[in-house]
């Protein structure tokens, strides 16, 4: 993935980005537990990271291959990074999977399961791993092609092959990239999905052997086209007792996104395996997040049978991504959220619950807590990250009130609700060192009134991941704290009725241990 406000690094002057240290790093730290790192989403062990890519399951192992700099902690020489879990929750990192070479940056895109061996690189009867990316070459808007790609691996992704026929599908442009591709049983058919980022659109293709490419439709534009569409996702969300299967068609807008900077937007239809159609209505788009750091997610292939979609993404912001204050690496991957269709009298709506399998320490905090027309704040609990809260407010009407995550007196990152507005919100305005002149924001999500005031927090070393109304909101956003956050209250600062809340709060286990 590349958008037109990164392809000045290409010109070969890549900009060094401001590294000061964390302001309470005083001595040097063992690796992955430096004052800013993840400890319950990952990031590398070192240097740049950005999209994730070849999300698949295959063999009891979860891969996440990822866009990866090899030479260093800022964009540029892109090639893909991996690593492997048995439960989406503890990774570990194994050797670079598929290198820059011979002039060729590799860009993002999926990995699938040539079950049947139509691609004819598998051996032995054995089913392997093939990867279909986009492939870079050039190094100015005059010169720049990309066209898609295919690597292919006969050892689980340990070691990889590129295809002698590369490129298998080249529409001789500057920029078409990030071929998401699936197999259809019923067409026995693969599906690609890749995007014309500057049309807005993404084209969808279909082949029998990952080779030869015919294309079948078009989606776009629709929706925000404030910036390049990128990262197409076509994702099959199971039936409910309430309602019938539907598709979600997921894309990366940057720039022009609802917060500002990048953002992901997704349509809801049906796909009769050649063609995408949005439903109709007022609830038939929508943004995946609402928060300034989540970008280009994917959803992993080749799951277990009756298994729920997963979807995973970059946690973070092309405004400012090359000016975090992290070393040795610089990028992280928000948490892999559960994915489901939410039915109610407001319509349809795409559920988010975030995977923590086994992080939990002990059987957590709970308190009830209450507050009668005033603006006094209340403890909730100390803090020791990361830590994972669930918090359900009843009795309010109006006003604003929520949860604020104190770091000292004179920082802090408030999540609240605004009956006013009918917003969900984020402010990160008094959390964090100093970033970029972007990075201080409020970002806010619209609430249906008819829905639960509950929240689902995710609070690590430098990020929060709030869901709400039941996972039919997200928004993530990065923080980084002059000192670590060590205790949370409940927050009233207007109102008149009576309000509630219920909290339980757990202390979560790095996953590095």
């Amino acid at each position: 993935m590349l958008s037109f406000l990164h392809r000045s690094l290409l010109l070969g002057s890549m900009v060094a980005a401001c590294c000061a240290a964390p302001l309470f790093a005083q001595q040097p730290e063992a690796l992955y537990h430096e004052p800013y790192r993840p400890q319950v989403h990952f990031s590398p062990e070192k240097n740049w990271t950005n999209d994730p890519n070849g999300l698949v399951f295959f063999d009891g192992e979860y891969h996440l291959f990822f866009q990866y700099n090899p030479s260093g902690d800022t964009w540029g020489h892109m090639s893909w990074g991996h690593a492997v879990s048995s439960d989406l929750v503890h990774w570990k990192q194994l050797p670079l999977a598929l290198p820059e070479h011979d002039g060729e940056m590799i860009f993002t895109g999926s990995i699938v399961i040539d079950e049947h061996n139509t691609s004819g690189f598998c051996q032995n009867g054995q089913p392997c791993m093939v990867a279909v990316y986009t492939s870079h070459r050039g190094t100015g808007e005059h010169d720049q092609r990309e066209t898609q790609s295919l690597a292919y691996s006969l050892d689980r992704g340990r070691t990889w092959s590129f295809y002698d026929g590369n490129p298998v599908l080249d529409r001789e442009m500057t920029d078409f990239r990030d071929p998401s591709v699936t197999w259809n049983d019923e067409a026995k058919q693969w599906l690609m999905a890749v995007s014309l980022p500057n049309e807005h659109k993404v084209v969808f293709y279909q082949s029998a052997d990952l080779k030869h490419w015919t294309e079948v439709s078009t989606f776009g534009p629709s929706g925000a086209i404030g910036g390049q569409w990128e990262c197409p996702d076509l994702i099959h969300l199971p039936a409910t007792a309430q309602h019938d299967s539907l598709w979600v068609l997921k894309v990366g807008i940057n720039p022009g996104a609802l917060q500002g900077g990048s953002g992901e937007q997704y349509f809801l239809g049906s796909f009769d395996g050649r063609t995408f159609t949005q439903q109709p209505g007022p609830h038939s788009t929508g943004w995946s997040d609402y928060g300034k750091d989540s970008y280009c997610a994917i959803s992993y292939n080749h799951l277990p049978a009756n298994a729920a979609p997963v979807l995973l993404g970059w946690m973070d912001n092309w405004q400012y991504a090359d000016k975090l204050p992290t070393s040795p690496w610089r990028g992280q991957m928000t948490l892999p959220r559960e994915l489901s269709l939410q039915h109610d009298s407001t319509g349809d709506t795409l559920a988010q619950q975030p995977i923590l399998t086994g992080l939990r320490s002990g059987r957590g905090r709970h308190r009830k807590l209450q507050l009668s027309g005033t603006r006094m704040q209340l403890s909730a609990g100390n803090l020791s990250t990361p830590t994972e809260m669930l918090a359900t407010f009843t009795g309010a009407t109006d006003g604003l009130y929520g949860l604020r995550f104190y770091s000292d007196n004179d920082h802090w990152v408030e999540v609240g609700f605004d009956e006013q507005k009918y917003h969900l919100y984020v402010d990160r305005t008094h959390s964090s060192i100093e970033i970029h002149k972007d990075f201080p924001a409020r970002t806010e999500a619209p609430l249906e009134p008819a829905r639960s005031r509950d929240l689902h927090l995710v609070l690590d070393r430098s990020s929060l991941e709030v869901f709400a109304q039941n996972g039919t909101l997200a928004m993530t956003n990065l923080l980084f704290p002059a000192s670590p956050y060590t205790r949370v209250q409940l927050f009233r600062s207007s109102g008149h009725a009576t309000l509630r809340a219920e909290t339980s709060t757990w202390t979560l286990n790095s996953l590095w241990k």
